[in-house]
């Protein structure tokens, strides 16, 4: 089972982890929780129902990374829409993403948070590392959260296709992405064999 996800009978997923492994997913998921930002501050005072009508921002993030997490919903990428389709586009895509970012950032902090709480609640099996037992509610959390911690990596290493992370698999090891290259490619394994798991 090192570095691969099984299943466990009866659902849910297991997969053994060193110590390192172990770091650098935790890592990457504080991060991923600095970048996307905390939620709506709550205020005991305030309206519990506020947050569920509170408008989301309209315009696009500026960071690469989260504009790869939040794209717009609408246009095509590979098309060029003339002058009256792009601002149509624009004009929905901000009304999207005013009622849907919000929820969709919460969803992706969860995601983040269950990955972490889970790796801090492990027990050591001996030999500098341990097996993470997920439940299949956890094992689809896990599974957002690994897709995103790849899109983010991939959108720092500008990886716009499968092309890209062919060439970028070819790096010499004196390449500073290459670390990040090579978290990119792990990432994909896990959430591979994990995608695996839940299969019925």
């Amino acid at each position: 089972m090192p570095g691969t996800f099984e299943p466990l009978p009866g659902g849910g997923a297991a997969v053994a982890l060193d110590d390192v492994e172990i770091s650098i997913i935790r890592s990457l998921a504080v991060q991923m929780m600095e970048l996307i930002g905390p939620g709506p501050a709550e205020d005991a005072s305030a309206d519990p129902l506020a947050d569920l009508f509170a408008d989301g921002p309209s315009e696009p993030p500026s960071d690469p990374v989260l504009r790869r997490l939040f794209p717009d919903a609408y246009g095509d990428p590979d098309g060029t829409p003339g002058a009256k389709e792009a601002e149509e586009q624009k004009a929905h895509s901000a009304e999207f993403r005013r009622y849907t970012e919000n929820d969709l950032r919460a969803g992706k902090r969860d995601n983040a948070l269950a990955v972490i709480r889970s790796l801090d609640a492990l027990s050591p099996a001996g030999e500098g590392g341990a097996v993470l037992e997920l439940s299949p509610d956890d094992s689809r959390k896990w599974l957002g959260a690994l897709n995103d911690l790849r899109l983010a990596i991939g959108a720092r290493l500008e990886i716009s296709d499968e092309d890209d992370s062919d060439l970028l698999f070819h790096l010499p090891d004196q390449d500073p992405r290459k670390p990040m290259v090579m978290a990119y490619l792990w990432l994909g394994g896990l959430q591979e064999t994990l995608v695996t798991t839940l299969m019925p």
